[in-house]
């Protein structure tokens, strides 16, 4: 087998060094305003123009998320402007805008609602105490280099949760749109009190809400660029202090302070109760941040780092946290404001913050006169997007398992709870991920006429060439301990179809092989042997030759019975068969 010697084994080896020293540079390292070292003079205009425009639609969202949540308004606007800015001086994607998302906020209200008093004081604690230990995960995550644990829920399993997030909250907020009051509980629970509250809806409110939402509808389908939320919260603000609707039963969001946000230091006591829930929502604000950063990232500027994204939208929640902000990640819808705005570096951000800290000074009265329904209004409408039927039916077609996922997804968050749901998300995709390795396809191979090209066989290909005494096989991806045994089952009955002299077994797809996979071979060989058969097996890579050599079974089948690809095997079966 000379064909498998030192040289590709120094190939690999050379590989492996040059990874090496790229996985030193790609070490996580911070640069504040790693951004500003290209900058370029004419991308200022742009940067100030997106981040006008993406606050005009942040902070308006951010009240209304605030609400999501059950805390005060002006959380919104602090999770706007805190770590707006800490991201900005840190982050790796240009043009990511990062505040609070629906998802993020439902999570955290579901959580402070199990531990918190209710009273604003103790609300705002537990929020910047959440938000603390959620910025404290990312962090370490980051230093441990677990970005590719955002790849862990599946797409579909995604799809499923957020349309799950989306029906939960449209509930939640149908009676802020009602003008009614329900003690809140359970989905089901919300859903039949508002239905028993409906003889009692304020038709005032029901009017605000109603046209609030044609607004933010109509913009949405005519103008989709400009900045509905502001104008439906302007609107709403303009009608209450005009036409004084609270004499009408229009209720408004009341008083919020104007001026800095104080520090705001953690309760340690609730550390040991919000962990669980934190590791949940530092989940869910990676996976959109990261997701967001990708989607609008452009081909001449740099990719999003995961490693040094999980540290920098830690330190966003962690400084965000100490000034009284919610649990923070970047929002794709704000995000796509802001590049299609122009925005070119994180400086749109900086612009963004600037206008949220400027909101927080000069603005806070009139924000208090914010209709309830409005904001109501607005995370309806937003929230209804999360609910994607054609996306759906988009996973139905490709694969019937996978819309199972998302419906099963979907019903943990709805029935059992949104921070159940990603504990459901997570195992529905692991359990998913298990269900496509556990039974890979095991192809039998014939060989392309006049060619060197060896497929599975087929009747597309009848002319595809094979050889008698000789069976050629090839599963699919990896061989591990939760396949071994199911490729060694699926190994068995074209043997006995087949009845060949020489079984040529082609791994050269499988990179890597354990403990496990290594023994269902060394058997299958043993089996093999006892039948009359010969084991060959074809296209280990360095790694996978180094452990095979080292194995028993290595040294039952020697170095003339390995080959470099199927050519050799063929070559050499077809040059002395009996031999064999």
């Amino acid at each position: 087998m000379k064909q498998q010697g030192s040289e590709p084994h120094n190939r690999l080896h050379g590989s492996g060094a040059h990874g090496s020293r790229q996985h030193a540079r790609g070490s996580v390292r911070l640069f504040a305003l790693e951004w500003l070292r290209d900058y370029r003079q004419p991308w200022f205009r742009l940067d100030v123009i997106a981040g006008l425009t993406a606050a005009a639609v942040v902070i308006p969202k951010a009240l209304a998320y605030a609400t999501i949540a059950g805390l005060p308004v002006q959380v919104g606007l602090y999770t706007a402007f805190v770590p707006m800015l800490i991201y900005a001086l840190f982050g790796t994607s240009r043009p990511l805008s990062v505040s609070t998302t629906t998802t993020i906020a439902i999570l955290a209200g579901a959580a402070l609602a199990e531990v918190s008093s209710g009273t604003p004081a103790a609300l705002v604690t537990a929020a910047a105490t959440l938000a603390l230990l959620v910025g404290a995960i990312l962090v370490l995550a980051g230093l441990l280099r677990l970005g590719f644990v955002a790849n862990f829920i599946s797409e579909p399993v995604l799809v499923g949760f957020k349309a799950g997030i989306g029906i939960v909250i449209v509930v939640d907020q149908i009676p802020k749109l009602l003008g009614i009051h329900i003690h809140k509980g359970s989905f089901i629970h919300n859903l039949l009190a508002t239905f028993e509250g409906l003889p009692q809806a304020s038709l005032p409110t029901v009017a605000m809400a109603v046209f609030t939402i044609a607004i933010l509808l109509v913009m949405k389908r005519f103008a989709p660029r400009a900045p509905a939320p502001l104008v439906a919260v302007a609107i709403g603000i303009g009608a209450m202090s005009l036409f004084g609707l609270e004499r009408f039963g229009v209720a408004t969001v009341g008083v919020v302070p104007t001026g800095l946000p104080a520090v705001t230091l953690p309760d340690w006591q609730l550390l040991a109760q919000l962990w669980p829930a934190a590791m949940g929502i530092a989940l869910m604000s990676f996976t959109e941040t990261i997701a967001a950063g990708r989607a609008f990232a452009q081909s001449d500027e740099p990719t999003p780092q995961p490693n040094r994204e999980l540290v920098a939208t830690g330190l966003a929640n962690i400084g965000g946290a100490l000034l009284g902000a919610m649990p923070a990640g970047g929002g794709t819808t704000q995000t796509a404001v802001n590049r299609l705005a122009g925005a070119r570096t994180q400086l749109a951000g900086l612009v963004t913050a600037a206008l949220a800290l400027g909101t927080i000074l000069l603005l806070a009265p009139f924000i208090g006169l914010m209709p309830d329904a409005t904001l109501a209004a607005v995370v309806i409408v937003y929230s209804v997007g999360l609910i994607n039927p054609l996306e759906f039916r988009e996973i139905l077609t490709v694969r019937r398992t996978e819309f199972i996922w998302a419906l099963v997804a979907m019903a943990g968050v709805v029935l059992l709870g949104t921070l159940q749901g990603i504990v459901v998300a997570i195992i529905v995709s692991l359990v998913a991920l298990a269900y496509q390795v556990s039974d890979p396809p095991v192809h039998v191979l014939g060989r392309r006429p006049g060619s060197n090209v060896f497929r599975p066989r087929s009747d597309e290909h009848p002319e595809d060439e094979s050889f008698p005494g000789l069976l050629m096989l090839r599963p699919e991806g990896r061989i591990f301990f939760a396949n071994a045994e199911r490729i060694g089952q699926k190994i068995q009955p074209l043997i006995a179809e087949a009845s060949p002299k020489v079984m040529a077994f082609d791994l050269g797809g499988v990179f890597d092989l354990e403990y496990t996979a290594l023994k269902m071979l060394t058997e299958a060989e043993k089996r093999l042997r006892e039948k009359g058969v010969t084991l060959w097996l074809v296209g280990l890579n360095p790694g996978v030759l180094a452990m095979v050599k080292q194995s028993p079974l290595g040294q039952t089948l020697g170095l003339e019975r390995m080959f470099f690809n199927l050519e050799e095997a063929v070559a050499r079966y077809e040059s002395a068969p009996a031999a064999v």
